[in-house]
């Protein structure tokens, strides 16, 4: 089995950020950048599936050169090559192309991702890339198993679960606990520095969207406190202020 992981490289959920260029571009000044968590899952799953059916797992990552310590990470943890497009990911249409070009030359069984990246939270490539391939897309999977050359998963939906088969070739877009997270060994640590990485330019350059503007949340306003004798005054604030009641 060929599967194919995509994987973004993020700001750390802990991470203070700050924009410039008139607030259109992100400063990566001082930013820590990991694994999209959902993608984590993702390639954790591929692994799984790599050891117990055989196979091979390649990771695909469209971004510039500052995320190749990302994608060594992901071939420390046991993915077998990796491809970085080289180019910035702009939008969800332009990722999506890259992926799909690089899927359609190479013929993949299986395309795993995460749900959508914690930066833009989209949640749109995975299914820009089924339709570009003409194959299955499925979203949010929280279960994937894999028989003969059919994959059975399930996914969250409003109020419920569920339970959906199609057959290969697929693209997933994953989320807990679909697989337990890995993490790199000494071994896997030192065998990712010579395992192929592979540097491809952009098969296109075409966008559909352009950030106007990032804006940061606004500060949090200061803590008013109220007796505890005096409920009338706080519900009414909780009713006519914060609007929570």
């Amino acid at each position: 089995m060929k599967i194919l992981v995509c994987i973004t490289h993020v700001p750390d959920t802990t991470t203070k950020i700050a924009f410039t260029d008139n607030n259109t571009k992100l400063n990566k000044a001082g930013v820590q950048f990991i694994t999209g968590p959902y993608d984590d899952y993702a390639l954790s799953r591929a692994i799984e599936l790599k050891e117990a059916q055989g196979g091979t797992v390649t990771v695909l990552n469209v971004g510039e050169a500052d995320t190749e310590p990302t994608i060594r990470k992901a071939l420390a943890v046991g993915a077998d090559d990796a491809i970085r497009i080289n180019a910035e990911p702009t939008d969800a249409y332009f990722v999506a192309e890259q992926i799909a070009n690089i899927a359609r030359q190479n013929s993949y069984d299986l395309i795993l991702m995460g749900r959508e990246s914690i930066d833009f939270n989209g949640g749109q490539v995975h299914g820009i890339v089924g339709e570009m391939l003409g194959i299955p897309s499925v979203s949010p999977v929280m279960k994937l198993d894999i028989e003969g050359t059919t994959a059975k998963m399930a996914r969250e939906i409003e109020g419920g679960k569920e339970y959906v088969e199609v057959s290969l070739p697929l693209v997933a877009g994953c989320q807990e606990p679909i697989a337990e997270w890995k993490i790199p060994n000494m071994r896997g640590i030192m065998s990712a520095r010579t395992k192929p990485l592979q540097v491809i330019e952009p098969s296109s350059k075409d966008t559909l969207t352009q950030v106007a503007e990032f804006q940061l949340p606004a500060p949090k306003g200061a803590v008013k406190m109220i007796p505890a004798e005096n409920a009338e005054q706080l519900i009414s604030l909780l009713k006519n202020e914060a609007k929570v009641i």
